[in-house]
């Protein structure tokens, strides 16, 4: 996608002089855009953790970079088997809630330990990161394919007229490799000449929706409006959304679907007003050891800090800052993730197409046994 003009991914890796891995710092947009290099596996799970990246694939992405780096980091001890697990634990203890990460790492763990030789296990590594990460654009570029069919009947059905898209987090081409999960069927439609609009959730309390989804969709041109996260409830009742469209962190076999918190209560609202509420989301985010999503997805709860701070930037000093919410004495509660039960979801987005949110129709559409 998009930046001032210029093609860029999210993560990537740089093969040449110093292996290292580099990324987008999503922290400091949309105030400023810049690319840091990741040196060892502890500075990858530390980006990871303290959400430098963000979003189901592009964490995975990173992650499977960053196994990269536990290849050649653990090739010069004396247990190189060992020395990777430990790095391997690492990296997959971050974050919890979002399966690709798991899935990347596992997936390298399983390709190099079918090899024996440390150096080729080393060139295997960045292989499978290289297949893990365009595998993501590729899913992403397909699931922005089969969504547009849905924009274009909802344009249809308005003559022509703007549709009304809201999002809630950001699940754009900031979350992913590329193009995004959510946001890939409205660069779609953007590109088919189909009007539309999105209202963007503001997502607390890390903003994700006013400062990353409102920033890509500003550097590509696609017409919105960020919103406070209690809005929407409201446009739908008065007919200003024509869909709900978010992305996952993880969805069970039978179509629960994590999701930043507040998605929840998004589709509550679009069942209780009729509007159609889609979940857009690469094959990799489903869990297909996990039924029960609601009982048994794991939710991160992050720190009071980013419940009690809120950081912009200051027009008056020209820097970025933070301010205090409220007083010191209230305690806090960070509860990262909700989920959204399958019964709620009018359809999930896949790579493979659409389908319902159940676990027959996943499987017939995914075809695993």
């Amino acid at each position: 996608m998009l930046v001032d003009g210029q093609s860029f991914q999210t993560v990537w890796a740089v093969t040449e002089g110093t292996a290292r891995v580099r990324i987008i710092d999503q922290r400091l947009l949309p105030w400023k855009f810049e690319v840091v290099d990741l040196n060892s596996v502890e500075e990858v799970a530390i980006a990871i953790k303290d959400m430098w990246v963000r979003g189901a694939g592009c964490i995975g992405a990173t992650a499977g970079f960053g196994m990269w780096l536990a290849a050649m980091e653990a090739a010069g001890e004396e247990d190189f088997a060992r020395g990777l697990k430990s790095r391997a634990d690492r990296l997959r203890g971050t974050r919890p809630t979002a399966v690709n990460l798991a899935y990347a790492v596992d997936r390298q763990l399983r390709a190099i330990g079918e090899v024996a030789d440390r150096e080729v296990a080393v060139r295997v590594s960045l292989e499978t990161a290289l297949a893990i990460a365009e595998e993501d654009v590729a899913a992403c570029q397909a699931i922005g394919e089969h969504g547009l069919k849905v924009i274009e009947e909802l344009s249809r059905a308005k003559n022509g007229g703007v549709v009304n898209l809201l999002t809630h987090c950001n699940a754009g081409w900031l979350a992913f490799v590329d193009h995004g999960s959510a946001t890939a069927p409205i660069y779609a439609a953007q590109r088919a000449g189909i009007a539309v609009h999105v209202w963007v959730d503001e997502t607390r309390p890390r903003n994700q929706g006013a400062r990353l989804t409102a920033w890509e969709l500003a550097q590509q041109g696609v017409p919105h409006t960020v919103i406070c996260d209690n809005t929407g409830g409201h446009l739908m009742q008065h007919g200003m959304v024509d869909m709900v469209i978010t992305g996952a962190d993880r969805v069970s076999c039978q179509g629960d679907v994590a999701n930043k918190i507040g998605t929840y209560l998004k589709a509550l609202a679009a069942r209780d007003n009729g509007v159609p509420f889609y979940v857009a989301l690469p094959s990799s985010t489903i869990d297909w050891n996990l039924r029960d999503g609601v009982r048994d997805i794991p939710i991160e709860q992050r720190g009071d800090e980013e419940v009690r701070m809120m950081e912009g930037w200051s027009a008056s000093s020209n820097e970025v800052g933070e301010v205090t919410l409220f007083p010191a004495q209230s305690a806090a509660a960070n509860y990262a993730f909700d989920v959204t039960p399958a019964r709620l979801v009018t359809g999930l987005i896949t790579e493979a197409g659409i389908c319902a949110a159940a676990e027959e129709a996943l499987l017939s559409l995914h075809q695993i046994s």
